[in-house]
């Protein structure tokens, strides 16, 4: 055979190989981004959510704590929750404003508080969900993803913080690969050390998915606190005004 003809064939050969081969790099670094921000899409997608839930506090003895609370959000920047039971905790608030400022209303102090960024390592009411948890930025924009691993049905990813402000040193998420959810989260503390984890229950409600049941278990601890929703209500076209530091005491 010719050998310029040779060369020719293997030219026409190798250049669709080169090509895959050069954008290897380019789709392993957008992959598990674009992992990321479908778990985003599904968790943060309808405009405004508003309904009811129910808090149960297990403590080390297995005791429990019931409390009870109506939520309001609107977008990824604006989130009001207000305790209704038991009569102790009625009329404690808390809402999430853009920029993640966060307010934190407790009758017996008369006015909201600001919630500092040093205090966002505490536990939320008692909870245990920190301040932290309670952000509605997306995970997208507060957290670098990596592929940990990928199964037959679902990718674990790794989030590394972008800010050296967060309390996590890393959070590993295993999200649905079909539908976009978390299953699980596991939380990691500035030693390394794995210090919480959250498991998700996600129900198909209208055209969203929707946690219908998030338990936050404090391995230190041992204390867990279950979150259940009820009564979910998307897109109601939830107004500004009810998103105020004003009408946290109301």
């Amino acid at each position: 055979m010719n050998k310029n003809l040779t060369v020719e064939i293997m030219k026409i050969f190798l250049l669709p190989v080169l090509l895959i081969l050069w954008m290897l790099p380019a789709a392993s670094q957008e992959e598990p981004n674009a992992i990321l921000s479908k778990m985003d899409q599904v968790m943060f997608s309808p405009k405004d959510r508003l309904g009811n839930l129910t808090m149960i506090l297990v403590e080390k003895d297995g005791s429990e704590k019931i409390r009870e609370a109506t939520f309001l959000q609107k977008g990824t920047d604006k989130k009001l929750y207000r305790y209704t039971k038991p009569e102790s905790q009625a009329g404690i608030a808390s809402l999430s404003l853009p920029g993640d400022v966060m307010w934190l209303y407790m009758p017996a102090l008369g006015q909201p508080k600001k919630v500092s960024i040093l205090s966002r390592s505490q536990a939320f009411t008692g909870t245990d969900f920190a301040y932290e948890d309670m952000a509605l930025s997306s995970y997208s924009e507060r957290f670098t993803p990596s592929i940990q691993s990928t199964g037959a049905n679902d990718y674990v990813l790794e989030l590394n913080p972008k800010s050296n402000k967060s309390i996590y040193s890393k959070i590993l998420v295993r999200v649905d690969k079909t539908n976009g959810y978390p299953i699980w989260m596991k939380y990691y503390n500035a030693q390394g050390r794995m210090f919480k984890e959250a498991t998700y229950t996600y129900e198909k409600v209208g055209k969203y998915w929707n946690a219908s049941e998030v338990v936050m278990k404090d391995l230190e601890k041992n204390h867990s606190t279950i979150v259940k929703m009820k009564n979910v209500k998307f897109d109601q076209g939830l107004s500004d005004e009810i998103f105020t530091v004003e009408k946290m005491k109301k």
